[in-house]
């Protein structure tokens, strides 16, 4: 007889457990789907009801109750998709004869074009990065890791967790860990590798001092003041949106990855092949980067109907 779990938390904890082996998943997905799952078993508690009796009409008033309480259709999708996996796990695993979420559809996406910085505004926070800072150790990393990010197009979660190791020797080329692990080289511009070198050099020497006073040292290249960590997603993010404040540009306007989307849709303006763009991005699918070639035909429509003379009202 198959040993089903009690509660709910420990439905999570293996499902999360085995996604995270076998599917290779990566960790913000884990933490995605724990923190869908967990909302999902409050309210079905709330009913008096729990996971292994749940039906598709309880699970499609959770949906309408997301909807209610102001969530995006992303979240809605992400959260229906959770309870899907979640509960055909839990079909495989011979803990339910059945999966009610199966047949559910989630809400449509909205097809959106993503928001893309101009060159001039990614050439001023470059050069507010640069002097952004309390010390010239902490400008000289600033300024680094904004040149990465345009530079290579990684992720903000990608560079803040870069290891030192991977950048010593002045490489011409960085080796990237991405989404479930996977991993992919992508090349450094000359000014991104001579800041790189600059920065190397600074932390070295900030680094034997730590040891001579019997200090650990951090292994990654943007170490944290916290102990063998590197600095957060979190804390880049708010440091972006001051960087944009000193460079008089909406900060609003301004996070790490529409920095990515710069990277790939300046890319693609300056003739670059989508194939090699998609390989720069770690995406699994072409068709995630195609998306960049939309944004590149609103961008020129956009060019023609604001600067093209015949696109001008006439004068009377």
């Amino acid at each position: 007889m198959i040993a089903v779990p009690k509660k709910d938390h420990q439905w999570i904890t293996q499902f999360l457990e085995t996604s995270a082996a076998e599917l290779d998943s990566a960790r913000n997905t884990q933490l995605a789907y724990g923190r869908d799952l967990l909302d999902f078993s409050k309210f079905l508690k709330q009913r008096a009801q729990s996971f292994i009796d749940v039906s598709r009409d309880e699970i499609n008033d959770y949906l309408i109750h997301c909807d209610t309480i102001g969530l995006s259709r992303s979240t809605r999708a992400r959260r229906l998709s959770s309870i899907r996996q979640l509960l055909r796990f839990a079909f495989e695993e011979g803990w339910r004869n059945d999966n009610p979420a199966i047949t559910l559809k989630g809400p449509k996406q909205a097809k959106s074009l993503p928001q893309v910085l101009t060159q001039s505004q990614v050439n001023a926070l470059l050069v507010a990065a640069r002097s952004y800072g309390r010390t010239s150790f902490e400008q000289l990393r600033n300024g680094l890791m904004l040149e990465l990010l345009y530079a290579t197009g990684m992720r903000v979660s990608e560079m803040v967790s870069l290891p030192l190791a991977s950048a010593r020797g002045a490489p011409k080329m960085l080796l990237v860990r991405g989404k479930g692990e996977k991993e992919r080289l992508t090349p450094l511009s000359a000014p991104a590798a001579d800041l790189l070198t600059k920065w190397i050099k600074k932390l070295d020497q900030k680094n034997d001092r730590q040891l001579k006073n019997g200090i650990k040292i951090s292994s990654f290249l943007f170490p944290s003041p916290k102990k063998g960590q590197h600095i957060s997603r979190e804390y880049y993010y708010l440091m972006l949106k001051n960087i944009a404040v000193t460079s008089g540009i909406d900060p609003s306007l301004v996070t790490p990855h529409r920095l990515r989307h710069a990277f790939a849709t300046h890319l693609l303006a300056g003739g670059a092949d989508l194939r090699v763009i998609q390989t720069l991005l770690g995406h699994a699918d072409i068709a995630t980067t195609e998306i960049y070639t939309h944004v590149l035909d609103a961008h020129l429509k956009t060019l023609v109907l604001t600067h093209h003379p015949l696109a001008k009202p006439k004068k009377r």
